[in-house]
């Protein structure tokens, strides 16, 4: 059945969709079941759900809310530095990023822009955004800082000292050179015995 629905309270799309409650073996309980094609598409995709009090068309309208976490992620990841940065791995570096994260965004929230843009009732800016213009604003600060020393030159020059101690550059170790691979080749007399 074709269906027009909202993404994210938005644009309106067309889908096809059929659904059925059904017993699902795996998981030994009848769950409900979605083939969902946004128009355009080729291939179905499939939602489970295991409230049976929901609507069909309430289900595949909240899925359309999934991106949200994506553009989550994004920001996560990026703008955050808790993903390849993270100084903590595994489950607990993981819930302490999530939680850092957390409160890096609320306190983007106290951003007066943001607090403009949540006032005006418009969408607030992402965290990724924020993060850029706080920068460069900062970098415009510290340029106009120093304009105001007698000699700015001089200045520029110690800071300069200043930022190559501070920010050290590190070998990687994904180029691999240097190192004793051991032999990457084939064998001949091996040749053999695979074509047996």
């Amino acid at each position: 059945m074709i269906q027009i629905i909202r993404v994210r309270g938005g644009k309106e799309i067309k889908v096809t969709v059929s659904s059925a409650r059904l017993k699902v073996s795996s998981h030994s309980k009848e769950r409900f079941v979605i083939a969902l094609k946004y128009d355009g598409e080729n291939d179905y995709r499939y939602l489970v759900a295991t409230d049976l009090t929901w609507r069909t068309q309430d289900i595949i309208q909240a899925y359309t809310l999934r991106w949200l976490i994506e553009v989550f992620f994004e920001d996560w990841k990026l703008y955050e530095g808790w993903g390849r940065e993270a100084k903590q791995l595994d489950e607990e570096g993981s819930s302490r990023g999530l939680i850092l994260s957390l409160l890096f965004d609320h306190c983007l929230l106290l951003h007066p822009e943001q607090i403009a843009r949540i006032e005006s009732k418009l969408p607030a800016y992402t965290v990724g955004s924020l993060q850029r213009k706080s920068q460069m604003d900062v970098l415009l600060e510290f340029i106009t800082s120093l304009l105001e020393f007698p000699d700015p030159g001089d200045k520029l020059k110690e800071l300069g000292e200043l930022i190559k101690d501070v920010f050290q550059l590190m070998s990687s170790g994904k180029h691999m050179i240097g190192r004793d691979l051991g032999r990457l080749e084939p064998t001949p007399s091996l040749k053999y015995c695979s074509a047996g």
